[in-house]
């Protein structure tokens, strides 16, 4: 639309500019003469007129009707003013210019109409511009080229800004498509961050709940059997066999609770936002020995042969609270489940993965299903050959600490044949160990 108006701009100014050359002249130019020089100022004038009236269409179909019949009609008035290469200028621009497809065959078959009635059939002309004024002739058809080369060098101009304008906006287009799925794959992540931590915070809740239950109910027990039996032995005259017959049965309930608190206790730490791993060097002979020593008594109440099997001294690169809290639950559930006079077996050995620590017994043996249940997320619990009692959470805690010190944990067994659980750590020398957190 821009190069339209400058089209008609120009047009206006050759209709002012070529009346004034004539007089200045003095050529005594026939009335169609004045004519086709005076007619580009009222076309142009009509034409802006009804593009200020958003008139675009008519406006184009008017300049393309006006401009060749107006010229057209000066020829075929027998006067030869050497612009029919305006025609031309008419008929390529109409196919530029006009949208419709009926517009642009009326107006270019308009404009080779009029060219071929004003230059190719015969006239006999009566005045003729290249005899009465061969430089004012001359200025007619460099005028025409002109506006040729003017409209169809800006078209081409326009064409070309549009083409980068459209490249541009691709490129536009393109990056933000790419921060899009960057965005879209940022979001994809942290939901999935998200989905994992709710689980993890599900995970916990219920794993809080279960020890709340556990702190709510199985600690009262052995807290009212105590309280029991010191009233007994303050109001009443409780005699020391009678008394005797009663140790037993609380000792196994202390057990019971000394080793829930170990496990809630480090289970909390584990959970503390501060808290972090420290792995060091461990003696797997000196461990092993430690804990047999913890849980001597426990074993003896039952009559249960408690065996180290440490060839060779064996180092393995883990936190040692954990460990020792691993060991000593395994060793647990061996005396517990193992009958009056078995036997339990620690040992350790070098693996080809690490050090593999083993804890077996002669006890009463856990089903396949049973084995599947075991380091799953619901808590597992049975009572052992004596009626001890558990909750299930020391399995899960020493799952979950091997593998922060990246071991692992795996069971065999068959119902009245024992149970043996292997322990990997990684050794220390051969691998780095787990990073610090």
């Amino acid at each position: 639309m821009s190069i339209f108006n400058q089209l008609n701009f120009l047009g206006i100014i050759t209709g002012i500019i070529v009346p004034i050359i004539g007089i200045f002249f003095n050529d005594h130019l026939p009335p169609l003469a004045w004519f086709i020089a005076g007619s580009p100022l009222a076309i142009s004038v009509i034409v802006l007129w009804l593009n200020s009236e958003q008139y675009y269409e008519h406006a184009r179909l008017v300049y393309f009707s006006l401009y060749p019949i107006a010229t057209c009609l000066v020829y075929l008035g027998k006067v030869d003013v050497g612009v029919e290469l305006f025609f031309v200028l008419y008929g390529v621009l109409s196919v530029f210019f006009l949208q419709q497809v009926v517009h642009i065959v009326f107006a270019f078959s308009l404009s080779v109409a009029c060219y071929f009635f004003a230059c190719i059939v015969q006239h006999d002309f009566y005045f003729k511009l290249v005899t009465a004024n061969y430089y004012f002739y001359v200025f007619n058809h460099i005028t025409a080229i002109s506006f040729i080369f003017y409209a169809i060098y800006f078209i081409k101009q326009e064409n070309t800004g549009y083409h980068f304008s459209l490249l541009s906006k691709s490129d536009e287009l393109h990056r933000r498509n790419i921060e899009i799925e960057l965005q879209r794959q940022e979001i994809a992540q942290k939901a999935s961050l998200l989905e994992e931590q709710t689980a993890k915070l599900t995970e916990l809740n219920q794993l809080k709940n279960k020890l709340f239950s556990v702190i709510a109910h199985d600690l009262k027990t052995p807290m009212y059997a105590l309280r029991n039996l010191f009233n007994n032995m303050h109001f009443n005259a409780m005699p020391v066999k009678e008394l005797k017959a009663l140790l037993p049965g609380i000792v196994n309930e202390m057990n019971y609770t000394t080793n829930l608190m170990e496990n809630l206790l480090q289970w909390a730490k584990s959970q503390m936002e501060n808290s972090s791993l420290q792995p060091e060097v461990l003696d797997i002979e000196t461990m092993i020995s430690r804990v047999l020593q913890l849980l001597h008594w426990q074993a003896s109440n039952k009559r249960i042969h408690l065996e180290a099997l440490v060839e060779e001294p064996l180092f393995c690169y883990a936190d040692k609270e954990m460990v020792n809290l691993v060991l000593r639950n395994l060793l647990s559930n061996a005396i517990k489940f193992t009958p009056e006079n078995g036997h339990v077996r620690v040992g350790a050995r070098e693996h080809a993965s690490g050090i593999e620590i083993f804890v077996q017994d002669d006890g009463i043996g856990i089903t396949t299903e049973r084995q599947q249940q075991l380091f799953g997320e619901m808590f597992y619990t049975t009572k052992g050959t004596n009626e001890e009692t558990g909750t299930g959470l020391g399995l899960k805690l020493c799952k979950d600490f091997l593998e922060k010190n990246g071991g692992q944990i795996a069971v065999q067994s068959q119902p009245g044949k024992g149970s043996t659980f292997t322990v990997t750590l990684p050794r220390f020398g051969g691998q780095e160990g787990p990073r610090r957190k």
